[in-house]
C-alpha cells in the first residue's frame, strides 16, 4: 500500500488530494468559529450579547448563516458579464486558499516545503486583487467599480510595505523557507529569541499593513457602506457573496499565520522547558486574530486620503530604511549577531 501511494501516479494523486482535504477542511471549519469569535469580541466591546441562540452559546450561528446564504436566490444584474461575474468570487477564494500550501503548522507539517515559500505567498496574495477588480467591473455598475478601484489601489500600496518588511526577516534568517525562518528563531531564551524583539518596529507595521491588505477595519474603505453602498460586492448575493466573504477571512487568517511564523516563532514553545508543537502555532494565530478583532471593534475608519498617505509617505520610507539597517546589522553582525541568525545559528 505504501508503495502504491509513493510510486504509482494514481496513488500520488490520491495522496496529494488527501493532504489538500486534510488542510482545507479544518481550515474552513475553523473559519466558522473564528467568525463567531470575531462577532463575540465585537459584541463584548459594545456591551452586547452577540450570537447566543443557534446552538450552545450560539456556536452554530456561523453554520446557520452559511445555510442561509446557500438557499438564497442568486441575483445577477442586467447587463453584467456573467462569466466574469461568477469567476470573480472563485478567484478570490482560490487564491486565498492555495497560499496555505506552503504554510507549516509544525516541523515538517506542510503541504509543499519549497525554498521560495515567501515568494510563493507574496505572488499568490498579489493575485487576489484580480478577483476584486473582476467583481467590480463585471457588475456593470458604478458603485462596485469604484469600490474595486479603491481596493486595488489600497492592496497594491500596502503590499509594497509588506514585501520590504519580509525582506528584513529574510536577511536575518538567510532563507525564504518558513521552516528555516522558524528554526532560526529557536534558542535557549525562548520567547526572547523570536524576531518580534529585533524586528519590533516592523511587527507593528506588518500588523497594520495586514489589516489594510485584507480590507479589515479601520481600512475597510473598499466596502465602506456609508460611502460606496458596500463597495465591489454590492451586486452579489447568495453563494457568490459567501465566496467573497470566505476568501477575505481566509486571507485574514493567512496574515495571522505569517505573523506567527515570522515574528513569534511559529510552533516553537515560548519557554525552553515546554515541548514545541502545533498547539503553540494555533494559539499564536488565535492571539493575532484577537488583536485584529479588537482593532475592528475600537478603531474608527480612516479616510481614503489618510490611508494612502500612511502607506506611501510613512510605511514605505520607514520599511526601506529598516531594510538598509538590517542589511548592515546582518553583514557586520551588530548587536551580538541577532540580525544574522544564518551565521550564528540562532
Amino acid at each position: 500500500m505504501a508503495d502504491f501511494f509513493m510510486n504509482h501516479p494514481l496513488g500520488i494523486a490520491l495522496l496529494i488530494i488527501g493532504q489538500i482535504f486534510l488542510l482545507v477542511i479544518p481550515l474552513l471549519v475553523a473559519l466558522a468559529f473564528l467568525m463567531y469569535a470575531d462577532r463575540k469580541i465585537w459584541a463584548a466591546v459594545q456591551m452586547r450579547r452577540g450570537p447566543n441562540v443557534v446552538g450552545i452559546f450560539g456556536l452554530l450561528q456561523s453554520f446557520a448563516d452559511f445555510g442561509k446564504y446557500i438557499v438564497k436566490e442568486v441575483v445577477v444584474p442586467a447587463g453584467a458579464d456573467k462569466s466574469v461575474f461568477f469567476m470573480a468570487p472563485m478567484v478570490s477564494l482560490v487564491m486565498a486558499l492555495i497560499a496555505w500550501a506552503v504554510i507549516p503548522f509544525n516541523d515538517g507539517w506542510v503541504l509543499s516545503d519549497i525554498n521560495v515559500a515567501i515568494l510563493y505567498v507574496f505572488a499568490v496574495s498579489s493575485l487576489e486583487v484580480y478577483g476584486v477588480i473582476m467583481g467590480g467591473w463585471a457588475s456593470n455598475s458604478k458603485y462596485p467599480f469604484l469600490g474595486s478601484l479603491r481596493s486595488a489601489a489600497q492592496m497594491i500600496s500596502y503590499e509594497v510595505s509588506i514585501g520590504l518588511i519580509i525582506i528584513g526577516v529574510i536577511l536575518s534568517s538567510g532563507s525564504m523557507n518558513f521552516g528555516d525562518i522558524v528554526t532560526s528563531q529557536d534558542g535557549d531564551w525562548g520567547v526572547f529569541n523570536w524576531y518580534w524583539l529585533p524586528h519590533f518596529p516592523m511587527l507593528f507595521l506588518f500588523l497594520i499593513s495586514a489589516l489594510a491588505e485584507t480590507n479589515r477595519p479601520p481600512f475597510d474603505l473598499p466596502e465602506a457602506e456609508s460611502e460606496l453602498v458596500a463597495g465591489y460586492q454590492v451586486e452579489y448575493s447568495s453563494t457568490p457573496f459567501l465566496l467573497f466573504m470566505i476568501g477575505e477571512l481566509v486571507a485574514v487568517v493567512l496574515m495571522c499565520a505569517l505573523i506567527s511564523l515570522m515574528f513569534f516563532g511559529g510552533w516553537l514553545s515560548p519557554v525552553p522547558f515546554l515541548p514545541d508543537g502545533i498547539v503553540w502555532m494555533i494559539l499564536k494565530m488565535g492571539f493575532v486574530f484577537f488583536i485584529f478583532s479588537m482593532v475592528k471593534a475600537i478603531t474608527p475608519r480612516y479616510r481614503y486620503d489618510q490611508l494612502m498617505r500612511l502607506g506611501w509617505k510613512v510605511f514605505l520610507p520607514f520599511s526601506l530604511v529598516w531594510v538598509v539597517f538590517v542589511a548592515f546589522a546582518a553583514k557586520f553582525e551588530w548587536f551580538w549577531g541577532v540580525y544574522a541568525r544564518w551565521t550564528v545559528g540562532g
